[in-house]
């Protein structure tokens, strides 16, 4: 197989795997419970706060280890960014949109944080490949083997990570098709990523570590401000405690054991 061919299975393998886990929302044929609804909520969340440490914010500090015992600089300021991009997009969009709350103040929708959050998640995982495969094309041999592991490593997340997304969407959209629609659009921005690494990637690679630690600080957001309040719904036997707990366990062993 052409080292072409590997690349474009690759940056194709990552997109469908979000969209897979997304197709999910299809087979939920009755209105989601609050049970339901607080579990994956809650598994949405853990799912997030185990990706921001261990694919974005533990990267990012392993990318700026040159700075030695000041790594921690560019990603602190980088999740920082992070979360005052967000929230200025909650100040700035609704008045471009006019979306206001019940009491006239004015708003960014639960689902549109979210789909930002994860769509900003996916363009460093974008990236990463990009440059794995941009690294290949300079190096050779197996190189390219060892970035399409890469790819289906991330592919892999992708799946649970579209589960996690389209359901919240769902609810909040009152629609299956564009809850899909949307959460494979998140998944999009990962493909394009891949060939903006290829092309960039003599020239990207420094700036990684604020990529990563910029999208963590978004997640980071998303889950302390809208997911985990949300997943406490139905609070009775802890069920968003435990679909924090299960999410987070998976997305951490997805992570440690797919490199």
């Amino acid at each position: 197989m052409g080292n072409i061919e590997l690349t474009i299975i690759g940056a194709c393998f990552i997109f469908l795997m979000n969209c897979l886990g997304a197709s999910l929302v299809f087979f939920f044929r009755k209105e989601v419970s609050n049970k339901i609804y607080s579990l994956f909520l809650g598994f949405a969340s853990g799912l997030m706060v185990a990706a921001s440490i261990w694919s974005l914010i533990l990267p990012a500090l392993d990318g700026a280890a040159y700075l030695e015992k000041f790594s921690f600089i560019p990603v602190a300021i980088g999740i920082i960014l992070g979360v005052g991009f967000l929230i200025l997009l909650d100040l700035i969009l609704p008045k471009i949109f006019n979306k206001k709350r019940k009491d006239g103040s004015e708003h960014l929708s639960k689902s549109s944080k979210l789909f930002l959050a994860v769509t900003l998640h996916n363009i460093p995982e974008g990236l990463a490949v990009g440059l794995a495969y941009g690294s290949a094309f300079l190096l050779g041999g197996n190189a390219f083997y060892s970035a399409l592991m890469l790819a289906i490593g991330i592919g892999v997340q992708n799946f649970p990570e579209g589960t996690a997304l389209v359901l919240p969407l769902k609810e909040s959209l009152k629609s299956k098709k564009k809850a899909f629609f949307l959460t494979c659009l998140s998944g999009a921005v990962e493909p394009l990523m891949v060939v903006i690494g290829v092309l960039l990637s003599t020239s990207i690679e420094g700036l990684m570590p604020w990529f990563l630690s910029f999208s963590a600080g978004a997640m980071l957001y998303v889950v302390c401000e809208e997911l985990l309040p949300d997943s406490q719904i139905s609070s009775k036997n802890h069920i968003g405690t435990w679909g924090f707990i299960i999410g987070f366990v998976i997305m951490m062993i997805f992570d440690v054991a797919l490199g």
